[in-house]
């Protein structure tokens, strides 16, 4: 319990998670999870981009330098093409190769002198090494074309290497790119040699191109491990940010559902701007709608019991004396009263039950388009020929052009029924009611004024309290429930509206009711 309580306190530490409190849950989600990715993306794009530029370079190198050498050996004597081969060799560290016009190796510098690079043998190799399987997944990430395998070959004619027969075909330099062993990369370009049909055949192992592609790859991987890791940590964090105000909007929840205290405040957690603000400031909006909804069914039935227990006991009165009096005037007396009290309660049912229930049936209703002048013209003609206005004059201005409200006629035309029975109820007998229309902007309000007594401003609120009841001072008891103008307050403000006591103009005597609705758009 104590813990519930210092939570619904506030617990200090949410005041210290002011990242992003602007940003939505959405936007904060979306960044963490997708901040590794992107780097990871980012990161194989750059490596792969620049393996291809060093292999450019590189292609472009051997493009040159295999034809410098072809041009050189060109026209040398055998001793002097020896001696090129040789030198340029362990100068560059290229195994350089010359084949007669027959197609068979004339000279091989890897032969005339020491070896300038050793590629290892297949068999030495591991192929499930973790360099070699990680280019592996390099370049499928990236889609590059696999790479033929260089593979020496045990007789080594000009027919062993494609790229030898094509520059012999075409008279033009021609490269080829394989792989290792080893997962380095083997270039290999193919020059005519003069014009006597031999053929030079230059071969590079850059490794160098390997190992600096595999330290930016390692690079990247530390990078993306690194924003894994933030992004870890920001993920948790973010847990935080959601599951503390959460956690602490379940236990208010759990409180006030417990109703052990009725003051328990639902944490509005004004400091935020994403969903979870939204979502706190939603349920201490709904548990205070819900409170008053709650005070107002109790009061309700508290006012309901009193005012149905008035005409009851007075029923019963009525009917326990009955059986004692033998008076013929004084019976029929006993039983007006009784015959009027049980109207006066069958009155009362049915306005109660009319006032529960309109809330619920007014949030399962449709709204539909009204002309809120014909209705009250409507109204008017229906009163009069039913003399419901009892010698009043209803005198209607404003009516002459539509005035289209959206809502329920039924309960419109209520709202307006029990405005003009008020009115009716407060004129004197030949007195006058005025209803007028006014339109201004998107708003509708519609005005019934009478000549009676008008409504003291202190109590213009409590007229549309259920039960309240100031009748005028020469009207029967008992002949309304006090729940007219309450019922239609209630419409009103189901249809976004607004139902207030206003004093006529020019402080001449009568008050005036305004009802007031949002015009269709």
């Amino acid at each position: 319990m104590s813990e519930i309580g210092s939570v619904l306190k506030g617990d200090p530490r949410l005041d210290k998670l002011r990242w992003s409190r602007r940003l939505s849950l959405t936007s904060r989600i979306l960044f963490v999870n997708v901040l590794p990715l992107v780097l990871l993306g980012g990161g194989v794009i750059y490596v792969d981009a620049y393996r291809k530029q060093l292999l450019d370079e590189r292609f472009k190198l051997a493009l040159v330098e295999a034809q410098i050498t072809a041009e050189a050996l060109a026209g040398a004597t055998p001793q002097r093409q020896e001696a090129l081969l040789i030198q340029i060799g362990k100068e560059q560290r290229l195994r350089l190769r010359v084949y007669g016009p027959d197609g068979k190796l004339e000279s091989d510098s890897f032969q005339l002198a020491p070896p300038s690079f050793t590629l290892p043998d297949a068999s030495e190799i591991d192929r499930d090494a973790f360099a070699l399987r990680l280019d592996r997944w390099f370049d499928r990430i990236v889609g590059a074309p696999a790479l033929p395998d260089y593979v020496e070959p045990e007789s080594d004619d000009v027919e062993d290497w494609p790229e030898l027969t094509r520059a012999r075909e075409d008279s033009l330099t021609q490269i080829v790119l394989r792989d290792a062993p080893d997962g380095t990369h083997v270039i290999n370009a193919a020059a005519p040699v003069g014009l006597d049909g031999d053929t030079l055949l230059l071969t590079r192992n850059p490794i160098d191109i390997t190992e600096r592609v595999r330290e930016a790859r390692s690079t990247v991987a530390l990078i993306v491990l690194l924003a894994l890791a933030i992004s870890t940590f920001l993920s948790l964090f973010l847990a935080q940010t959601i599951v503390r105000p959460l956690r602490e909007l379940v236990q208010a929840a759990v409180r006030v559902r417990q109703g052990r205290d009725r003051q328990v405040e639902v944490p509005r957690l004004p400091q935020r701007r994403d969903e979870i603000g939204m979502l706190a400031r939603s349920i201490s909006d709904m548990t205070a709608a819900l409170r008053q909804r709650i005070d107002a069914v109790e009061h309700f039935a508290a006012d309901v019991a009193h005012e149905i227990k008035n005409p009851l006991a007075s029923l019963r009165s009525a009917t326990e004396s009955l059986a004692k009096v033998e008076d013929p005037d004084l019976r029929a007396q006993l039983l007006d009263i009784a015959t009027h009290d049980v109207r006066r309660i069958d009155r009362l049912v049915t306005e109660i039950s009319d006032a529960s229930r309109i809330d619920a049936e007014m949030s399962r209703t449709d709204f539909e388009p009204v002309d809120l002048a014909h209705l009250l013209c409507t109204i008017a003609e229906s009163r009069a020929a039913r003399d419901e206005n009892e010698g009043r004059r209803l005198e209607i201005s404003g009516a002459d052009h539509p005035a289209w409200v959206m809502g329920v006629p039924v309960r419109l035309e209520r709202v307006i029924q029990n405005l003009l029975d008020n009115a009716v109820s407060f004129s004197p007998a030949d007195g006058r009611i005025w209803a007028d229309i006014v339109r201004r902007d998107d708003w509708i309000t519609l005005s019934i004024c009478d000549e009676g007594p008008g409504i003291p401003e202190e109590k213009r609120e409590k007229v549309f309290q259920r039960f309240h009841s100031d009748r005028p001072a020469d009207e029967d008891f008992g002949n309304h429930s006090g729940l007219g103008l309450a019922i239609a307050r209630t419409i009103a403000e189901a249809h976004e509206g607004t139902l207030i006591a206003t004093s006529r103009a020019n402080d001449e005597d009568g008050a005036c009711l305004e009802l007031g609705l949002p015009a269709k758009r």
